[in-house]
């Protein structure tokens, strides 16, 4: 059988000469077969063979594992034949999972014992390949013999060895300190870049390591200089720069051991400007290094010049051709734009162009550091180039553009007019993509500015003319057509160009958006109230109006139907009542009274959604008239009776007292709404290294089982937190919904706060639990947090 057995060239052929999977597996599992025979007999000629031919099968997917006991024999043998294979083995059939791979550490150790190089490299490398912590710590000892070995071929691969035990080992660092100072005299590329690495690993994992090789910078300054100013053999040159390799390792070595240290940041300053200005940048080996040499500088405690060097560097790669040094360029920008502002800023001409790249993540690049650039005194030109950006962005960058846009205009806005016309031609140009909140914002910014109520709706009126199709303008714009309606029709508005309007071509839009298929629920329900308020804001007949509500009084959708009947009572069943409201010199008919302006509000947090903020709207406006006596009292009891229906358990409001001193009955906000529940204390749940997160809660007195949890990321400490990414989980009983953060960085030093909004929907009532994943980058690190909160407040789900 085992003479019938391919060789490895020829089982390599037959395998590719295979028409079909099929055959394909038929000829392995033939060979395979004559391999386990050949371990069973146990032929010690020709089992290195059978053990290439199986790493081969191996290779291609197929099971091998009945290999790795042939390995271990492979590598006790004293030919060398014999061990190549067998280590080769070991390193694609073993690791550290296996039980096996500990077999093998008694013969790794008398093989770095012989003094034979070759088979000292075999034994190196595969420790470092597969070695597992065991072996590290048994092994580490003669690893650390080899480092100071007279041959260059040894210490070159012990040191890569004591690179992957330090990651595997940590508290190995101290056997490994002292030779490192000696390898740093190195003459060998090979062996000083290992050793650079190696000291890399242990001050980043050890604090007393990281202090011991401050002592070496003025050594590995020097031969940084000498690897740029004088160059070296044409073997180490990469497209005419002198070993890069070794320049971007030292550099971030270097960056290591300054950060944080006046000392070692002042002796490497002249070094960094020599490399930015003498390192070629016509090939990507010389970008390598200018990159390295940025991070570098914008690591450590460098001087300010060489800082707005280093911000210039990355402005001119911005101009190059190469889209990945375009990206790397965007991105360190990114991180620069909060501690070098300034600089950043001489770089936005180019950082604007960079919007209309092809692509997709260089313009996402360049829209995120185009918003972080926004300031006061660069708002308009800033915000002008990025709403032609929204105009023709990719879809999946709209949301982002345009809640940037409406974030910076409120942070920075130079006047209200400003304001408003910024988030109007957003809205118009993208108002499907808007975040949740901008139409309540809108709205407070618009009642908050008396002087520019006729300004507002008739551009409004004129937007949502021309188009109906944008939900939040929709939405916007009804309200402001049924508030200020009256201005509209008065044509006293001078910051506008003339416009005639009547009350018929008002009422059809407003009939029209209503009709619309593309109107939703909340949309309509705007537009109702808004036709509504025009009953009593403009003179003439109503009967348009009327019918309107007749028509919507049988809407299949609830809230509309709710609405259109509470309308309906107030023309057919109360029209004749009249009111003295309080802070009124004359007496007003009640639905006057009812629906009169909407006094300036607070503005509410993202959480409050379009229907309960109209439904607030409606309340407030029905806590103005009293009713004269109890009969009337009385019919306005029946009406509740008639919107609520029968129940058993229903709780009739006590009888009013005619006196006028009391107000009128909560008409439109049937059922009575009770009184606001005490607010719920909030809940720190995460505090790490200044990154701080705590939860703010609100239950929406209309829909008791929903839950509104508004997380808050703030940061204290000297670095930005990026790509913050917060994820929730519930019971399976709960259901959940995230809303878009407010962005992924949180800035240093106590800057504006992330948040994000969590919709939990909890109709059992059942005590609630939320695990959190947080994942971000903080000083050069990735972090990854995952925790539960099991300490929410009773009155979260009570």
């Amino acid at each position: 059988m085992v003479a019938s057995s391919l060789k490895l060239q020829d089982l390599i052929q037959e395998i590719r000469g295979a028409k079909t999977q099929a055959q394909e597996r038929e000829v392995i599992q033939k060979e395979c077969a004559h391999i386990r025979a050949s371990f069973r007999d146990g032929d010690p000629l020709h089992s290195h063979r059978q053990l290439a031919k199986l790493l081969y099968v191996h290779m291609l997917g197929y099971p091998a594992h009945f290999g790795q006991m042939e390995c271990l024999k492979l590598i006790a043998s004293p030919r060398f034949t014999d061990k190549r294979v067998g280590y080769l083995g070991a390193m694609l059939l073993l690791d550290e999972r296996q039980d096996a791979h500990l077999l093998i550490t008694n013969s790794i150790k008398n093989d770095l014992r012989q003094g034979i190089e070759a088979v000292q490299g075999l034994a190196l490398c595969t420790l470092s390949a597969m070695g597992s912590a065991e072996m590290c710590r048994d092994l580490a000892p003669e690893v650390e013999k080899l480092l100071l070995q007279p041959s260059p071929y040894v210490r070159k691969k012990a040191v890569l060895t004591a690179v992957h035990m330090i990651r595997k080992v940590p508290e190995l660092s101290d056997i490994f300190l002292p030779p490192c100072a000696q390898l740093l005299h190195e003459r060998h590329h090979g062996i000083l870049l290992g050793t650079v690495t190696l000291i890399t690993e242990l001050c980043e994992r050890s604090p007393a390591a990281l202090q011991h090789f401050r002592k070496v910078v003025p050594q590995l300054v020097h031969t940084l200089r000498t690897l740029v100013m004088t160059g070296c053999s044409a073997e180490h040159s990469v497209s005419g720069v002198s070993d890069p390799f070794l320049q971007v390792q030292i550099l971030r070595l270097l960056r290591i051991l300054g950060r944080n240290h006046e000392e070692s940041s002042e002796t490497m300053n002249d070094l960094l400007a020599q490399v930015a200005t003498n390192t070629d940048t016509s090939r990507n080996a010389g970008n390598a290094v200018l990159f390295e040499t940025v991070l570098t500088i914008m690591d450590i405690r460098s001087a300010a010049g060489l800082r707005v060097l280093a911000v210039n560097i990355l402005g001119r790669f911005l101009l190059n051709s190469d889209r990945n040094i375009r990206y790397v360029a965007l991105t360190s920008l990114l991180k620069l734009v909060q501690s070098d502002h300034s600089a950043v800023q001489r770089h936005r001409p180019t950082v604007v162009e960079c919007l209309w790249e092809p692509d997709a993540s260089l313009s996402r690049r360049a829209l995120e550091l185009s918003l972080a650039l926004v300031n006061s005194s660069n708002v308009r030109a800033m915000t002008q180039e990025l709403q032609g950006f929204l105009e023709s962005c990719p879809p999946d960058l709209r949301a982002d553009c345009a809640s940037g846009i409406l974030l910076a205009a409120e942070r920075f806005a130079p006047t209200k007019r400003w304001h408003i016309d910024t988030i109007l031609r957003v809205l118009t140009t993208a108002g499907t993509y808007v975040r949740d909140d901008a139409v309540a914002n809108l709205i407070q910014l618009i009642g908050g500015a008396q002087e520019l109520h006729a300004y507002s709706v008739r551009r409004l009126y004129s937007a949502l003319a021309e188009d109906i199709s944008q939900q939040p303008l929709v939405q916007v714009a009804a309200w402001c057509i049924g508030e200020y309606g009256d201005l509209l029709l008065e044509g006293t508005c001078e910051e506008t160009e003339p416009l005639q309007v009547e009350k018929e071509e008002v009422l059809a839009l407003l009939e029209r958006v209503l009709q619309s298929q593309m109107s939703l629920p909340a949309t309509r329900g705007y537009a109702l109230t808004a036709l509504m308020k025009l009953s009593t804001r403009l003179h003439g007949d109503n009967n348009r109006i009327c019918q309107v509500m007749s028509i919507y009084g049988s809407c299949q959708n609830v809230e509309l139907q709710q609405r259109a009947v509470e309308y309906n009572a107030l023309f057919r069943k109360y029209d004749h009542l009249r009111v003295y409201p309080e802070g009124y010199t004359c007496v007003l008919p009640l639905r006057a009274a009812v629906l009169e302006k909407m006094p300036l509000v607070e503005r509410g947090g993202p959480q409050v959604d379009e229907e309960v903020k109209e439904s607030k709207e409606v309340a407030q406006l029905s806590e103005a008239a009293p009713l004269p006596t109890e009969t009337q009292a009385s019919k306005l009891l029946d009406l509740l009776d008639l919107l609520d229906g029968p129940s058993e358990n229903a709780q009739h409001p006590p009888p009013l007292d005619p006196t006028p001193g009391d107000t009128l009955i909560h008409l439109l906000d049937l059922p009575c709404a009770p009184r606001p529940p005490a607010p719920i204390p909030n809940l720190k749940v995460f505090e790490r290294e200044g990154l701080q997160l705590n939860l703010s809660f609100v239950r929406p007195p209309g829909t008791p089982t929903l839950l509104l949890i508004t997380v808050t990321a703030t940061n204290t400490s000297g670095g930005d937190v990026t790509h913050f990414i917060c994820q929730a989980a519930v019971p399976k009983s709960f259901q959940l919904q995230l809303q878009a953060p407010s962005g992924d960085t949180v800035p240093a030093q106590g800057g504006p706060p992330m948040t994000q909004l969590l919709r939990i929907l909890n109709p059992n009532k059942a005590p609630l639990r939320l695990k959190l994943r947080l994942t971000y980058d903080h000083f050069g690190q990735s972090v990854q947090e995952i925790f539960e909160v099991n300490n929410l407040p009773v009155e979260t789900w009570q």
